[in-house]
C-alpha cells in the first residue's frame, strides 16, 4: 500500500506522462514504480519532477520534443545504489530499446531516444572554446541541461537531493572525494550548454555548486590539500621581503670601482621601498582570484624584468683601471627576487582561479609551506646570492695576462759583483715582498697586481691584476709552492696558480679576517678580544680541516712541520701557566702538552725540528736555543746563547742548519761587528761561526746553503755586498743602480736586490 505521498507523486507523474505518449498506461506505471521504489535513495520522483520542470523551460530549443522528453523520463530508470551515470544511462537505453517497440513507437525515434538517454552518461560541461561547434546537437544540449537543472533548484532542494546522492553513493569518504573532483570539475567550466540555460539557471547553479564545494572542504580530510598555494603566497610575500633586504644591502655598496664621480644612492632605497610595499600586496593578489589581482601581478613582474634589463645595461665596462661594485649583483638579484615574488604571485592567482578557489583555511600542508619558504629564502640569500654576488665581482673585475712562457730554473747567486738579470715588468715594485715559487718570483704591485717572474731571466710570466683594487696584495707561497696566495684589502684571500696565474679559489667569507700563521703548510689564526683567539689547519682553497681552542683569555702563535703543529698558548688570566702543544696536521689532535718556566719565543723551523729561544728574565736576549721534537714534545738539544751577546739573535733556517744572526759585546752605535753562527740541528753542534766588521742593525738574508748577505756602503761611494759564511767575510762592490737601503732577499740560493727598474738578481 503505498503512502499518501507516493499516491500524489504517482498522479502528477502520471497525468505529464499521459500528455507526453497516450495509451501506454502499463509502460507509464512502470516507469513511475521505479522512481518511486522503496530502495531507492537517490534520483527518485522529486529529482524527475525537477528534470521535467526544466524541461518544459527549454523544450522550444530542441528540434524533436517528444523525444527528449521520452529521454528525460528514462534517463534514471535504471537506477543500482552506488552505481555511476554511465551505467545507469547504458542500462536506461537498453530499457528503451526493449519496452518503446511494443508502444508503436517509430524506430527512429527510439534510436534517438536511447542515444539520448545514453549521452546523460556524462553530464560534464564542454571546455569554455567547444561552444561554437560546426554541427549542434539541439536535443542533447536541451535533454543535459534539463538534467543539470536540478543544480539550480532552491538551496534546501539542492541540499536534500545532494544529501541523497552521497548516501546512496556508499562509502562515505569516498563518496565525498569523488563529489569534491565531480563539483570542481563543473565549476571549471560553464555549466549549461544552452544560452537560454546559462542566461535563467547560471547564478542559482554556480551559487549551490560553491556552498556544496565549502560544504565538502570542512568534511573532506586534506591535511596536505592547499599547500601548494600557500607555498606560491609564501613565495611572493618573502621573496619581496628578501628582495627588500638585498636591496638595502646594495645601497651601502658602490656601482663602480673605484667611483668616478659621486654615485646616487637613491636607486637601491627606492628599489627597496618599492619591494617592502609589494611584499603585503602580492601576498593578497596570490590569494585572490580576480582579474583585479592578475593585474598586479603582472604589472610587478613587468616592472621587475624592465628594471633588470635597465640595470645590466647600466653595468659599467671593466678595464685596468675601473671595476664592477658589488652594487651590481646585489641589485640584479633583488630585481630576480621581486621578479620571483611577482611571478608566484600570478601563478598562485592563475592556479585559484581555475582549480583552487575553494581551501581548507588552515592544515598542516599550508603550515609548514608558511614555516618552510622563509627558510628557504634564508638560504638561498646565504648560500646563493651572496656567493653568486661576490663570485660575480671576482670574476668580472679580474684578468689573468702574459706569455705564460715555459718556467726557467732558478739560478743560484755567486755574490761575484754581477747582476744577473734585470726585471723590466715592474715599476715601483722592489724584492723586499718577492715570494719564490715553484714556477717563478711573484712580486706584488702597488696597483693590486701580482706578477710572476721567471727565475731565470726576470722576464714577465704572468700578471694577475684586479679592478676594484688599488693597493699592494700580502702574498705568500703555498702547497710546496704551487700557488701563490694573495691577500687584496677588502676582497680577501685569492688562490693563484703559481704556474699561470689563474686564480683557483677565493677564500670563504667566514675566513677573510684570518691571519697567516704559516703559508706552508698553512696555517691560519684568529683574534678576538673577549675569548680564545683560534687556530685553524686549513686547505690552500681556504676550506678549514680543523679548528682548535684551547680556551677563554688564550694568545696563539704557531709554526708547522711537514707532520705536527707546535702551537704556543699563552694563558692571559687565572692562573693557568702558559703551554706548549703539539697538534697532528691533518687531524688537529693534540698529540702532547708541555708548560716552560717561561714561554718561548722566536719559534723556527729547521731540519723537521722545531727551534725556539729560551728567553732570559727581562731581557730580550736569550739564554739558550732549544730543539723540540714535534712529534714527542721531547727536547732533543740546548744551545746556550753566549752571555755577552745583546742583539737581536735572528734565528734563520739553512738546509738542516740553523743561522743565528747576533753581535758580540753591548748593544750599541759603537758595536760594529756581526756573529752569525751555524747549529747543525742533528747534533745541536756549531758547524762554523764567523765574526765580521759588518753594522748588526743592518738587515740580511740567509741563503738555502747559509750565506748571510746584507747591503751597505762602499769605499768608492756605493752599493757592496757583505757576505758571511762557513770561508769568512767578503765584501763585493756592486753595479751602479743598486739600492743599499732597501732589504735583500734570499730566494733559495738567488740573491734578490732593489733599483729604480724593479727587481735585479744578483750573479
Amino acid at each position: 500500500m503505498r503512502s499518501g505521498w507516493q499516491t500524489v507523486a504517482v498522479v502528477v507523474l502520471r497525468e505529464r506522462w499521459n500528455e507526453l505518449l497516450p495509451g501506454s498506461a502499463p509502460l507509464a506505471d512502470d516507469l513511475v514504480a521505479r522512481y518511486v521504489e522503496r530502495t531507492r535513495r537517490a534520483y527518485r520522483d522529486q529529482y524527475l519532477e525537477a528534470v521535467l520542470d526544466t524541461l518544459d523551460s527549454l523544450i522550444q530549443l530542441s528540434t524533436d520534443p517528444t523525444s527528449v522528453r521520452l529521454a528525460a523520463w528514462f534517463h534514471r530508470a535504471v537506477h543500482q545504489p552506488g552505481g555511476g551515470s554511465a551505467e545507469d544511462a547504458e542500462s536506461s537505453a537498453r530499457l528503451v530499446e526493449q519496452t518503446l517497440p511494443a508502444y508503436g513507437v517509430d524506430p527512429i525515434r527510439i534510436a534517438e531516444v536511447a542515444r539520448l538517454v545514453r549521452l546523460t552518461g556524462d553530464l560534464a560541461t564542454p571546455p569554455t572554446d567547444s561552444y561554437a561547434p560546426p554541427r549542434r546537437d539541439a536535443n542533447g544540449d536541451v535533454l543535459l541541461d534539463a538534467v543539470n537543472g536540478i543544480m539550480a533548484t532552491a538551496p534546501a532542494r539542492y541540499a536534500a537531493h545532494v544529501s541523497e546522492v552521497r548516501r546512496d553513493a556508499g562509502d562515505r569518504t569516498a563518496a565525498i572525494g569523488r563529489r569534491y573532483d565531480e563539483v570542481r570539475v563543473l565549476l571549471d567550466g560553464h555549466l549549461y550548454r544552452t544560452q537560454l540555460a546559462r542566461q535563467r539557471m547560471g547564478a542559482p547553479a554556480r551559487a549551490n555548486l560553491e556552498a556544496e564545494l565549502t560544504g565538502l572542504d570542512s568534511e573532506l580530510p586534506a591535511p596536505w590539500r592547499g599547500w601548494q598555494q600557500a607555498a606560491l603566497a609564501a613565495t611572493a610575500t618573502f621573496s619581496a621581503i628578501a628582495a627588500t633586504v638585498t636591496s638595502i644591502a646594495a645601497a651601502g655598496a658602490p656601482w663602480q670601482v673605484p667611483a668616478v664621480e659621486p654615485e646616487a644612492g637613491w636607486p637601491p632605497v627606492a628599489l627597496a621601498v618599492f619591494a617592502l610595499f609589494c611584499a603585503p600586496l602580492l601576498f593578497r593578489t596570490s590569494r585572490s582570484a580576480s582579474q583585479r589581482a592578475r593585474l598586479i601581478a603582472g604589472t610587478v613582474v613587468a616592472v621587475a624584468v624592465t628594471a633588470v634589463l635597465i640595470a645590466w645595461a647600466k653595468v659599467p665596462a671593466t678595464n685596468p683601471a675601473v671595476g664592477i661594485g658589488l652594487r651590481v649583483p646585489l641589485v640584479i638579484s633583488a630585481l630576480l627576487l621581486l621578479l620571483v615574488a611577482g611571478t608566484a604571485a600570478l601563478v598562485a592567482s592563475l592556479l585559484r582561479t581555475r582549480n583552487a578557489r575553494f581551501l581548507p583555511t588552515r592544515n598542516l600542508g599550508q603550515q609548514l609551506s608558511w614555516l618552510a619558504v622563509p627558510g628557504v629564502i634564508a638560504l638561498l640569500l646565504l648560500l646563493v646570492v651572496q656567493p653568486l654576488a661576490r663570485g660575480y665581482v671576482l670574476g668580472s673585475n679580474e684578468r689573468s695576462e702574459g706569455p705564460r712562457r715555459p718556467a726557467g730554473q732558478m739560478p743560484a747567486s755567486l755574490l761575484d759583483g754581477g747582476v744577473t738579470w734585470v726585471s723590466r715588468a715592474l715599476t715601483s715594485a722592489g724584492a723586499e715582498e718577492a715570494v719564490g715559487t715553484k714556477y717563478g718570483i711573484a712580486v706584488p704591485r702597488q696597483s693590486g697586481v701580482v706578477e710572476m717572474l721567471d727565475a731565470a731571466t726576470g722576464e714577465l710570466r704572468w700578471r694577475y691584476s684586479r679592478s676594484d683594487s688599488d693597493e699592494k696584495p700580502d702574498i705568500v707561497a703555498t702547497g710546496n709552492g704551487e700557488y701563490v696566495l694573495a691577500s687584496f684589502p677588502d676582497i680577501g684571500y685569492l688562490l693563484l696558480d703559481a704556474n699561470t696565474g689563474k686564480r683557483e679559489a677565493a677564500w670563504p667569507g667566514s675566513t677573510r679576517d684570518h691571519s697567516i700563521q704559516q703559508a706552508d703548510p698553512l696555517l691560519t689564526g684568529q683574534r678576538f678580544s673577549r675569548g680564545s683567539d683560534k687556530l685553524y689547519g686549513v686547505d690552500p682553497d681556504g676550506d678549514n680541516r680543523w679548528t682548535f681552542e684551547p680556551g677563554r683569555c688564550t694568545d696563539i702563535g704557531a709554526v708547522a712541520t711537514s707532520q705536527t703543529v707546535v702551537a704556543f698558548l699563552g694563558h692571559s688570566c687565572g692562573s693557568e701557566p702558559d703551554e706548549v702543544a703539539g697538534l697532528d696536521l691533518k687531524s688537529g689532535k693534540k698529540l702532547w702538552s708541555k708548560s716552560p718556566t717561561d714561554m718561548y719565543r722566536r719559534p723556527v723551523v729547521v731540519g723537521g725540528l722545531v727551534v725556539v729561544a729560551e728567553p732570559g728574565g727581562d731581557s730580550d736576549v736569550p739564554v739558550a736555543l732549544v730543539a723540540i721534537e714535534p712529534r714527542t714534545g721531547e727536547t732533543k738539544w740546548r744551545w746556550p746563547v753566549p752571555a755577552n751577546w745583546s742583539c737581536r739573535t735572528l734565528l734563520k733556517a739553512a738546509g738542516r742548519l740553523l743561522i743565528v744572526v747576533d753581535c758580540p759585546g753591548p748593544e750599541s752605535q759603537q758595536n760594529t761587528k756581526t756573529v752569525v753562527t751555524a747549529i747543525d740541528t742533528q747534533t745541536g753542534q756549531t758547524a762554523w761561526q764567523t765574526t765580521a766588521p759588518v753594522d748588526p742593525r743592518t738587515r740580511v738574508a740567509v741563503t738555502a746553503d747559509g750565506r748571510v748577505v746584507s747591503l751597505g756602503g762602499s769605499s768608492s761611494g756605493g752599493c757592496a755586498a757583505n757576505i758571511i759564511d762557513s770561508t769568512g767575510f767578503r765584501r763585493v762592490a756592486l753595479p751602479t743602480g743598486i739600492s743599499c737601503s732597501r732589504d735583500p732577499v734570499a730566494i733559495g740560493n738567488l740573491v734578490l736586490t732593489s733599483g729604480p727598474a724593479g727587481v735585479i738578481a744578483l750573479h
